[in-house]
Parts: structure tokens; C-alpha cells; sequence
């Protein structure tokens, strides 16, 4: 049995109205997304969505506002994120058509979907995980370059799986 999401709001496919719905995380649920997501702390979730039935296929269409601290890829220090971005989610009725283990095609627009069980799915697993997609992993704050270069990497510039060989060299030299 699987554990409830740290932002979980069920909506139920027959309680759903025209008007916009405002999702925002209390301060226990940032900190579980915090620790779920590695970052320092999160200091903002909220989305306002609306949402369209259309059959068992609801479309949910609009903001995702967010703030949140992480650590700097480079140095490690304490680096402020924010996200204030559309968010477009699409809800369908999970596939029976399948055995668990089948490979499946699935087409273009079929990759953005989010799969759901019974007559209610969960928005705020999805707006968390649309915040997990906006968190960039290799953040690097202004002390990076100070950071890179006490490792002795000089030429922070240089790409590619050499990149990394050719400051070491320079350093020996």
C-alpha cells in the first residue's frame, strides 16, 4: 500500500465547477516536499488552476507560483529559487488494456498525461511534481566560480568529458 503524497488533494471528477481552484501547501507540507525534493527549504507552493471535464478527461490550465532554497551544485551554499510559470496538466482514466509488464507506444500527446483510478485523481501530486521539474538540480549561485576554482578547476568554461581532465593538467603544471 502506497503512502499519501506530501501535497495530496484529491479531486472528484463529479465535484468539479467552472470556477478556478487555489491549491496552497501549509508550512508542514513544504517541509515534506522539502525533504523530498533535497532542497534547503520551501518556502511557497501554490497553483490556481481551471479545471475541464470532458468525459473522464479533465484538462487543468494555470499558474504555478512557487519559492524554495537549495543548495548551490558548486559551492553548497544557500541558493533562493522561485517559479512563476503556466502549468497544463491532463488527467485520463488509467489503461486496463494492458498486462502490467506490456510495452506500450504511446503517442505525442498521450506523453503528457497523468493516469488516475476510480472517479478522483490527485492535483496536488501534480502540481508537486510540476515544482520538482522546475527545480533546477545543477543551480549554481554567485560563489560558484570562488568554489570551482579552490577545487582547482580553472577553466570553468570548457565543455565535454575532458573538460573537467584539462584543469587538473593546468593545476599540475
Amino acid at each position: 500500500m502506497s503512502e499519501t503524497p506530501e501535497f495530496s488533494r484529491m479531486i472528484d471528477l463529479r465535484q468539479i465547477v467552472a470556477a478556478p481552484i487555489t491549491l496552497t501547501a501549509t508550512p508542514e507540507e513544504r517541509a515534506a516536499l522539502a525533504r523530498r525534493f533535497d532542497l534547503v527549504r520551501v518556502d511557497r507552493l501554490a497553483a490556481t488552476l481551471t479545471l475541464v471535464a470532458e468525459g473522464s478527461t479533465v484538462t487543468a490550465d494555470g499558474r504555478l507560483d512557487a519559492a524554495w532554497v537549495q543548495s548551490c551544485a558548486v559551492s553548497g551554499e544557500d541558493l533562493a529559487q522561485s517559479a512563476d510559470e503556466p502549468i497544463a496538466l491532463r488527467f485520463v482514466p488509467a489503461r486496463t488494456d494492458h498486462a502490467p509488464d506490456e510495452e506500450i507506444d504511446l503517442t505525442e500527446s498521450e506523453l503528457d498525461e497523468i493516469e488516475y483510478t476510480g472517479t478522483a485523481f490527485d492535483l496536488g501530486e501534480a502540481v508537486a511534481q510540476s515544482l520538482a521539474l522546475a527545480i533546477d538540480p545543477f543551480a549554481a549561485g554567485p560563489d560558484a566560480e570562488a568554489a570551482r576554482a579552490a577545487a582547482g578547476i580553472v577553466n570553468a568554461e570548457a565543455t565535454g568529458p575532458f573538460a573537467a581532465l584539462a584543469g587538473l593538467k593546468v593545476k599540475k603544471d
